[in-house]
C-alpha cells in the first residue's frame, strides 16, 4: 500500500525567533505539499487560520511548550484559547516532573481536564521519551490513553533528544494500536520517516517536510 507521505506530515515552525513571514512562507508550504497540519505557537494561529481558510491543511499548536511545568489551569486556558483562534490540534507536554515523581493520577487528571475542556479538538500529549525510563514511557502513554487524548507525542524538539525508533516501539506495543503515535524531534529524511512509520507513527512532526517531500516525489 502507497503511504500518502504529505498527509503524515505537521509542517512545523516553533522557533522563538519566527516572523510572520516565516509563518506565512509555512502556510504557503502546507498548501503546495499537502501536508496535514501546520504546526506553530499560539499567537500565530489566528494568523494561519486565515491563510488556510478553504484549504484542506489543519492548524496545529502548542500548549504548556516545551516545559510542561505551568499550571495545570493555565494549559487549560491556553487550550480553550487556542481553539477559540481556531486551532484544530493541540499539542500539550505533559508535566514531566509529576511523571518522574511516580504520580500518574495527577498526570491522568491534568490530561483529562485538558481534553474535557477542549472537546473539539484533536490532542496530542507529548511525554518527552527521552527524560523517561522505558518504564515511565509505558505509563505514561496508558496514562494518554486512559484521559482520553487521541495521540502521543514523543517529544517537542527542545530537549535534550528527539524522536527514536524504540521509543515508538515501546509506545505501540504499550498501547496496541489504539491511540495515534505522533513521532517529532530531528525528524529530516525519507528514510526516517519511513522507518518511524513502519515502528508504529501515525503522524510526523518536523521542520523539514519540504526537504523530505522533495525526496518522496523525485
Amino acid at each position: 500500500m502507497k503511504i500518502n507521505i504529505a498527509r503524515l506530515i505537521d509542517h512545523t515552525l516553533l522557533k522563538p525567533e519566527a516572523s510572520l513571514k516565516d509563518i506565512e512562507r509555512l502556510c504557503a508550504e502546507a498548501e503546495e505539499y499537502g501536508f496535514f497540519s501546520v504546526c506553530v505557537n499560539p499567537c500565530f494561529i489566528k494568523t494561519a487560520n486565515k491563510i488556510l481558510s478553504g484549504s484542506n491543511v489543519s492548524i496545529t499548536t502548542v500548549i504548556g511548550f516545551p516545559l510542561g511545568a505551568t499550571f495545570s489551569g493555565a494549559k487549560v486556558f491556553e487550550a480553550m484559547k487556542s481553539v477559540h483562534e481556531g486551532a484544530d490540534e493541540l499539542d500539550m507536554v505533559m508535566n514531566i516532573g509529576t511523571a518522574k515523581a511516580g504520580k500518574w493520577d495527577a498526570v491522568k487528571k491534568e490530561i483529562s481536564d485538558f481534553v474535557t475542556a477542549t472537546p473539539s479538538a484533536v490532542h496530542k500529549i507529548i511525554i518527552e521519551t527521552c527524560y523517561l525510563s522505558d518504564d515511565e514511557k509505558i505509563k505514561a502513554s496508558l496514562a494518554v490513553m486512559e484521559a482520553g487524548a487521541e495521540f502521543v507525542k514523543t517529544s517537542t524538539g527542545f530537549a535534550s533528544a528527539g524522536a527514536a525508533v524504540r521509543d515508538v516501539e515501546i509506545i505501540r506495543k504499550a498501547t496496541g494500536g489504539r491511540i495515534g503515535i505522533k513521532a517529532a524531534g530531528g525528524i529530516k529524511t525519507l528514510k526516517e520517516v519511513l522507518s518511524f512509520t513502519g515502528a508504529g507513527a501515525t503522524r510526523i512532526g518536523t521542520s523539514s517536510g519540504v526537504g523530505i517531500m522533495k525526496e518522496a516525489l523525485s
